[in-house]
């Protein structure tokens, strides 16, 4: 059979573009009665081609003003399909002006495509006809004015941030990036895994997590239960044991003087009713306000999932069991951390990349890693060059370069030894770093960016991490110091990908465990990989946000994903 995994990306993206048309010819919107401003602006002649063709656009109002002594006014209209917008031209004999200028204002218009007048800097312009649809603003009240905001203060409208130019233009660039990142897998015959946003497992081993429980909210709604509704008291319970003990009492007086099988059987309902009255009473007293315990310790078998469960720091220990059978297959969703962390580089929900590929060994994790970082970076710029264009103009010069040098250059690869060598010769000649460069340190983002930045001016991927900063399923090594661990680095942002070849040893692995102080009963299942038909497998993660950090040049992690969550916000 012949293999047309190459052809995959052009079937996908046809699939994805797939626009009608018009009556016009000009692509329309898919599910929509619009001409996308893209279809429009985006053209190699800028829209010049289109004159005379009736389009109805629609878009939210970038400027607005009247002119003319407010014959007409001049709207720059943006979809958010690019980064540019669309000049539309509307006299006051079609419609009030007054609501259709303010800045943040959606309008839908039917018009004739135009081409202005000689020295203008469009390139086509939309004469209006007729407004279908205006959403309006209030000025005085719409946060987001027309002059330059900070990214800082748009963290506070995370709602209405991406009507901005650079928060539309990081969606675009994340949406592409998540596009590539299926059509590379796809590609390279891996399978797309869901894996658990609950888990048991500690991926890490690092403890920072976010636990996840129903106890609180019982608790609370006992609380608040037992408030409103007392429980009986120690005399309403005996109250309701001598009143079973009369009724008691009744049935067997009847039963003696032969009474009529009617009167003993209403008797005995009473008895009846009464016994369920205590029985509920009785219960009733057993409840107490607080999370329920056993033995001094907070009882999780009456938990929802009847023991400890938290939100994901990884997909890989899950992904791993699928490797174990399909060979090469991916996972891509959220994952959470529960770091006190104020940095420009975390998060507490970001998203992570993670193929996991069976049959192979760490020198097949980094080619994969390679390739992959490559395949992004010409990605972006094959297909999001507009929007990396406004990037290089508004934030970082060198971002498009830095994207064609990565595309285009092997990345260099060392060992730790040799990268903390490299870091000890530049501290004596004279480079001072804020932390200190000795074998068996975690290489901080200042070594990784000498590295990258400095000394090779290009990626690097190091490898054979010392076994004490890394986790329990990477492989030991035969030196049994160091570990078949490798991070990619990259410059701006340094640690870009992080992954290894696993422990597929279980007699290893399981020591490794124990070494790390961590129980081996959360663990019994991934032991189990190892039981039963060992693989030798690796892997690797690649924090999607950082990603985007590498590709647009910002500086703070928080503005290159929808909605940020860290510590002390979790807005919408």
């Amino acid at each position: 059979m012949a293999d047309d995994s190459a052809s995959l990306p052009v079937q996908l993206a046809a699939t994805t573009l797939n626009d009608t048309v018009s009556s016009s010819g000009v692509p329309k919107a898919e599910f929509s009665d619009r001409v996308p401003i893209r279809a429009i602006v985006s053209r190699p002649d800028g829209g010049a081609g289109l004159s005379g063709q009736r389009v109805r656009v629609g878009g939210w109002v970038k400027t607005g003003r009247k002119a003319d002594k407010d014959a007409f006014a001049f709207l720059e209209l943006n979809d958010g399909s690019c980064p540019g917008n669309l000049q539309v031209i509307v006299d006051a004999a079609v419609s009030d002006l007054t609501p259709l200028v303010p800045t943040g204002t959606c309008v839908a218009v039917d018009g004739v495509l135009k081409l202005p007048p000689a020295g203008t800097k469009q390139k086509v312009e939309l004469r209006g006809e007729k407004v279908v649809h205006v959403g309006p603003v209030d000025p005085a009240k719409y946060p987001l004015p027309k002059t330059r905001l900070t990214l800082e203060f748009l963290r506070d409208f995370v709602h209405l941030r991406p009507r901005t130019n650079t928060i539309s233009a990081v969606a675009r660039i994340r949406n592409a990036l998540a596009y590539a990142t299926h059509t590379f897998f796809q590609k390279h015959s891996f399978l797309y895994v869901h894996t658990p946003i609950i888990t048991t497992s500690d991926c890490e081993g690092a403890g920072e997590m976010f636990q996840v429980t129903t106890l609180i909210n019982e608790a609370d709604k006992l609380e608040k239960e037992l408030i409103k509704n007392p429980p009986p008291s120690a005399a309403d319970i005996e109250a309701a044991q001598l009143l079973v003990k009369e009724k008691g009492d009744i049935v067997a007086q009847l039963k003696s003087a032969k009474a009529s099988k009617e009167e003993i059987s209403a008797s005995v309902a009473e008895l009846k009713r009464e016994k369920e009255n205590l029985a509920k009473l009785e219960e009733r007293s057993k409840l107490k306000p607080g999370i329920p315990q056993k033995d001094g310790k907070i009882d999780y078998t009456q938990d929802f999932f009847a023991r400890q469960a938290f939100l994901t720091v990884s997909g890989q220990l899950q992904v791993e069991s699928y490797a174990c059978c399909l060979s090469s297959v991916y996972t891509f969703g959220p994952t959470f951390r529960a770091e006190q962390s104020h940095t420009s580089r975390h998060l507490a929900e970001f998203w992570m990349v993670e193929p996991e590929i069976a049959f192979a060994d760490l020198k097949d994790d980094m080619n994969c890693a390679e390739a992959y970082v490559k395949f992004l970076c010409q990605w972006l710029l094959d297909n999001c060059l507009d929007d990396m264009e406004f990037m290089a103009d508004k934030f970082d010069k060198t971002c498009i370069d830095r994207l064609r040098m990565v595309a285009s250059t092997p990345f260099v690869r060392i060992s730790y030894t040799e990268a903390v060598e490299l870091l000890e010769e530049a501290v004596k000649s004279g480079k001072k770093f804020e932390n200190k460069v000795e074998w068996g340190i975690d290489l901080a983002s200042e070594h990784e960016r000498y590295l990258t930045e400095v000394k090779f001016q290009k990626p690097v991927i190091v490898y054979n991490y010392p076994k004490a900063i890394k986790a329990f399923y990477m492989r030991l090594n035969d030196d049994c110091k160091t570990v078949a661990a490798m991070d990619v680095l990259v410059p701006k942002v340094g640690e870009l990908i992080g992954g290894s070849q696993r422990e597929e040893r279980y007699d290893v692995i399981q020591q490794r465990i124990l070494d790390m102080g961590l129980p081996l009963e959360p663990y019994e299942w991934y032991l189990d990989l190892r039981r039963f038909g060992t693989v030798k497998h690796c892997g690797f993660g690649l924090g999607f946000e950082r990603m985007l950090l590498f590709a647009t040049g910002i500086e703070n992690i928080r503005d290159v994903i929808p909605f940020p969550r860290y510590p002390g916000r979790a807005d919408l």
